[in-house]
Formats: C-alpha cells, structure tokens, sequence
C-alpha cells in the first residue's frame, strides 16, 4: 500500500517543504497547524483565542481533504509557547471536540514558527 499526500488551499501553504498530510493503510498524519488564516498566511490574532480556533480550522480543513473528519480524530499533539494559555485553549478545544475528546499531549516549547503560540497536529482515521 502506498502513502498519499494531501493538499488544500483550505488550510495556509506550509512555511517548509512539508506535506499537509499523508495517509496510509486508513490513517491520516498531519503536519503541524499554526493559527494562521489561509487567505492571508498572517496569524488570526495575537491571542490564544484566536491562533487556537484558526489553528484546529486548518486542522479540521486537512483531515477533511484528506478524506476523515475531526470525529475520527484519535491523537492530537499541541505544542504552546506558554502553558499558562493552556486553559484559554481548553476552551476553544472544547468547542471542537465536545464530546469523546481524543487523545492529547500538550507540550510548551520555547518558540514556534512565525510568532504562534500554539500548532497542533492530528492522527486521525479515514471515514469509512
């Protein structure tokens, strides 16, 4: 079985020579989503808020092109600059994933591309 990769404008073209996802054998591995909008490649805002629900709509736009959803997300990584934000992100989390919540780690790190403060990546299962 071969790997495929994905691409949408849906989502903002990658900073580096990366693929927005591939899948294979049923599951989908995104590459990292920063909180920035697709028609201007800027950040949504200079909040938590805002880079966060940006960050899970570009998300949630690659594993749909990619042939799944975010109900058949089974993993998510999130990596934060500060871990004091992360109850702000819990909410907007929250709002993407109400009920049976996937699996997630939450990480801080020193600095992430182009000034966000957070990016989140997903392994996620095709619809069947």
């Amino acid at each position: 079985m071969r790997k495929t990769v994905t691409r949408t404008r849906a989502a903002p073209v990658p900073l580096s020579p990366i693929s927005q996802a591939t899948c294979i054998r049923g599951l989908i591995f995104t590459s990292g989503q920063l909180g920035r909008d697709p028609a201007t490649g800027k950040l949504a805002g200079p909040g938590m808020t805002a880079q966060a629900r940006q960050a899970l709509e570009n998300l949630r736009a690659v594993i749909e092109a990619a042939g799944g959803s975010l109900e058949t997300v089974l993993r998510i990584d999130c990596y934060v600059t500060d871990l004091d934000l992360v109850p702000e992100f819990n909410v907007v989390f929250g709002e993407y994933f109400p009920a049976e919540p996937p699996a997630r780690v939450c990480v801080e790190v020193q600095r992430l591309a182009a000034g966000a403060l957070i990016e989140v990546l997903a392994i996620a299962s095709v619809e069947q």
